[in-house]
């Protein structure tokens, strides 16, 4: 059975319908009845509560409460058997709770806050239809699920959280309802962006390419080009998506960054329909390079580069410009063969000596380079440069439309000519604008230069603008995409900040985020705790949520002793006999308070130790210091972790054409602190993101790993102390959330 839902319905009405559907199928541990989520409001324009609809198979049945009925009818036996009359009263006084206006439900709450006194259940001793449509409309009103959240009603909020912890799919089911509106949102933001663009021909059929160079790793601006030919081929038009490396330039070009390149677009979710190489093409691009010769459009040049650069800039011919059409295929066959003659010659297509265009002056379409290629081998000693192959070969693989960014709008006179000269099909060319950071240099070029001076770690340092980089900072595909998709193809050229970036991603991470404890070292207070309860030992673990909003997450373990560590900030905020809430803990006053001059005359006294009495009776809404710690008992309560933020690596916002990057790069880019965490931190592994509470979101680098135990040789000598594996602290990479202006 289908159970179709408008998520953009009032969800008092749509939650209880979703419950109903979860509970009969929770009941019969089966998927009797799927869900269909549309983007709409309702169903019927003549009828807003036809919000939910379902068909039995004897015709469609619409509006929240016929159709939980018609469920509870037909699944009568998987769900507890037919339908009893209190359960069905229950049923039809839900609606009243669904109003957003909290005056038309303060009455139907307290009705039923009365009738839960002494009860578990609305209706009988277990969970019941009942229950699940009227937890449903109280969690769906966000005026009647606030004023439970505040404890304001003791029965209806005992039992409102005694489901939520004994039935966890009802959370589950929200959520997932939670998750479709935010990814029809997310296609709303997208259209938003104006994919209507016009691209013509498109009923012809629509095929799109990306074309990385695998010189280098992929970017950000790489993401947003390959994202958009995805996004057009597979989503906009249902064409067909081709990735093609361009592997022209083998001095530059290996295996590695080409899989490199391959993985980063699975990652992403660009699945292309073809995969192919300019190099596939390298004797038809030979041959077409002929043909121009031969039709007098190209001609072989041995001028000095320097001289010929020079020559171009000022719109002056080659003295080679009108060699004969022998001469040149000649000197093209000597370019083939890589004699030392040919090795002094490029071809260059014959188009203007001094066209306003500087791109259209004679450009070079093809050099010599005895460079081994990772794929050819030495099979060629010549390579097409990018502005002749790109043409050829988009229009020998059949693209229908080349989606690029606006820097090459100056080529595009190039791009037409190199077809229409060769009489090839054209193809349509759209310009859309490149991704730019502050910042930021989005140059492989540039680059290259930091990873070659040792500036970073690699092409994966958290500092790059690389898909790996920005992945291993923190930055979820989901985020990635979302971001990306929302700026769309305009032709507006802006220079982001890194703010809103960081800003989308946070939106992703907040709800699966696992909250865990760090207290820096350097920082640390250590604080006596007393007026533990009565029989209970001076150190002992709890289980608690690791996110009090996702019960999916499962628990950690939380150490309390008499002895417990705090952070500097924090204690020096304290005054004698103040009420402070220790996270996870309960309240405490601040008896005492130990300290030592500072080192400086204008900073505060240092606090070197406190004492505090614990207050669990106290309210926890009444103090305005939330403060984390950490257990120093047992010993094993805590790990060493390295906490890492960065900075930009340049310090100008935007570099100009002319300024030397040299002049900008940030001496001072890294920053690590040594600090502890609670013991659970030494099961994560690499990748995982948390939230080290009151400190931000950082994701897991480098995985803890405890000190080996000493061995022994069969002889019973003992190894040294450096043969032994010493404890390795777990580094993590503090992820921007966009509030400060992320770096």
């Amino acid at each position: 059975m289908l159970l179709k839902v408008a998520i953009k319905a009032n969800q008092a009405l749509t939650v209880p319908v979703i419950l109903t559907a979860s509970f009969i199928n929770w009941k019969t541990s089966s998927s009797a009845i799927e869900f269909a989520y549309e983007d709409a409001d309702t169903f019927d324009s003549a009828n807003k509560d036809a919000v939910c609809v379902v068909d039995a198979g004897d015709g469609e049945i619409s509006g929240s409460s016929s159709v939980i009925r018609k469920l509870l009818e037909v699944h009568a036996a998987g769900a507890g058997g037919k339908l009893s009359e209190q359960e069905d009263e229950w049923i039809t006084r839900a609606i009243h709770l669904i109003s957003p206006d909290f005056k038309q439900v303060e009455t139907p709450l307290f009705e039923l806050d009365a009738h839960l006194t002494l009860r578990s259940h609305v209706v009988g001793y277990s969970l019941s239809a009942a229950d699940t449509t009227v937890w449903g409309a109280l969690r769906g009103n966000r005026a009647a699920y606030g004023y439970i959240k505040k404890n304001q009603l003791l029965n209806v909020g005992r039992w409102f959280r005694y489901l939520e912890d004994a039935y966890p799919w009802l959370n589950d089911a929200v959520e997932r309802l939670t998750v479709q509106v935010k990814e029809v949102r997310a296609v709303k933001a997208r259209e938003g962006a104006s994919y209507e663009i016009a691209l013509p021909d498109t009923e012809k059929g629509v095929v799109t390419r990306f074309p990385p160079e695998p010189s280098g790793y992929l970017h950000i601006g790489h993401a947003k080009a390959a994202l958009l030919n995805d996004y057009f081929a597979h989503e906009k038009y249902h064409g067909t998506l081709i990735v093609r490396f361009d592997d022209t330039n083998p001095s530059k070009e290996t295996e590695e960054f080409q899989d490199a390149i391959v993985e980063d677009l699975q990652l992403m979710g660009i699945r292309p329909d073809k995969t192919s190489h300019t190099s596939d093409y390298f004797p038809q691009l030979y041959d077409y390079c002929v043909q121009l010769i031969e039709r007098g459009k190209a001609y072989a040049d041995d001028t000095e580069q320097a001289t010929m650069r020079a020559q171009r800039m000022d719109g002056i011919a080659s003295a080679r410009r009108d060699r004969s059409v022998a001469e040149n295929l000649a000197a093209f066959a000597a370019m083939r063969q890589g004699t030392a003659e040919g090795r002094q010659h490029c071809i260059r297509a014959k188009i203007s000596v001094d066209d306003a265009n500087k791109s259209l002056r004679d450009p070079v379409i093809y050099r010599c380079n005895a460079a081994h290629h990772h794929r050819t081998g030495a099979q060629w000693t010549i390579y097409p440069t990018y502005d002749f192959a790109c043409p050829v070969v988009d229009s020998l693989e059949g693209v229908t439309h080349a989606l690029r960014t606006i820097e090459y709008r100056d080529r595009n006179p190039q791009y037409h000519w190199m077809q229409a000269a060769l009489s090839l099909r054209p193809v349509h060319i759209w310009d859309f604008a490149r991704l730019n950071f502050v910042r930021t240099v989005l140059s492989k070029r540039k680059l290259a230069r930091f990873v070659e001076r040792g500036l970073v770690t690699g092409w994966d340092d958290a500092r790059f603008p690389t898909v790996r980089g920005i992945r291993r900072r923190g930055m979820t595909i989901a985020a990635l995409r979302d971001f990306i998709l929302r700026q769309g193809p305009s032709r507006n050229i802006v220079n982001l900040d890194w703010t809103i970036f960081w800003a989308t991603n946070k939106k992703y991470i907040d709800p699966v985020a696992p909250r865990h404890t760090a207290i820096v070292t350097a920082q640390a207070v250590t604080a006596t705790v007393t007026g533990l309860p009565p029989g209970v030992s001076a150190a002992f673990t709890e289980p608690k949520p690791r996110h009090l909003k996702n019960a999916s997450l499962g628990t950690k373990q939380v150490a309390y002793s008499a002895s417990i560590l705090l952070e500097q900030d924090d204690a020096r905020t304290f005054t004698a006999d103040e009420e402070i809430t220790l996270m996870n803990w309960g309240n405490a006053y601040v008896r005492k308070i130990h300290t030592s001059s500072s080192s400086s005359s204008a900073s505060p006294p240092i606090v070197t130790h406190l004492e505090l009495e614990l207050h669990l009776a106290g309210d926890v809404k009444t103090t305005d210091k939330k403060i984390t710690w950490l257990s120093t008992d047992p010993s094993d309560a805590t790990i060493p972790v390295e906490l890492v933020d960065f900075d930009f690596l340049i310090t100008k916002d935007k570099l100009d054409e002319h300024d030397d990057l040299d002049d900008f790069i940030n001496p001072h880019t890294e920053f690590r602190a040594a600090a502890a965490a609670d013991a659970n931190v030494a099961a994560l592994q690499p990748g995982a993101i948390i939230q080290f509470e009151r400190k931000g979101y950082y994701r897991l680098d480098r995985a803890y790993r405890a000190a080996a135990a000493a061995k022994k040789a069969p002889d019973g000598h003992k190894p040294d102390e450096d043969e032994d594996e010493q404890e390795q602290a777990a580094v993590f990479f503090a992820i921007p959330t966009g509030k400060t202006g992320a770096k």
